[in-house]
């Protein structure tokens, strides 16, 4: 299965998660996560793949996340409220992305990329 990798070609922590899967010969199909976010459904299953609370799939620290007060609205927002949010605004989400569709990784830390992705 292709791997998808939603970045932000701005984004430090995309360009080293990018330079982790290609020094490790990982193809992916690299998706501008700002112009074509994933939608509420690709969300969804994303989630529930990854064993996470839907709030880690937050860009916690973005503009946009804090000019909507999120911060305070969230603990009161359902699953579906949330990920329909998600989906509208690429710049919500925390990046970079990376799913094949069984695994899933939100951020790049390179030990949890060794070991979703390094046996590959």
């Amino acid at each position: 299965m292709t791997i998808k990798a939603y970045l932000y070609d701005k984004c430090g922590t995309c360009r080293k998660a990018k330079q982790w899967l290609n020094q490790h010969n990982i193809a992916i199909e690299e998706i501008p996560i700002v112009d074509a976010p994933p939608t509420e459904d690709e969300l969804r299953s994303m989630w529930q793949a990854s064993g996470l609370p839907l709030t880690k799939f937050f860009n916690t620290s973005g503009q946009f996340y804090r000019e909507l007060g999120l911060k305070d609205k969230l603990p009161s927002m359902t699953e579906d409220e949330m990920l329909k949010l998600l989906a509208s605004n690429g710049k919500l989400l925390k990046r970079p992305l990376v799913s094949d569709g069984k695994t899933v990784t939100v951020g790049f830390k390179e030990e949890e990329y060794e070991k979703a992705w390094g046996g590959r």
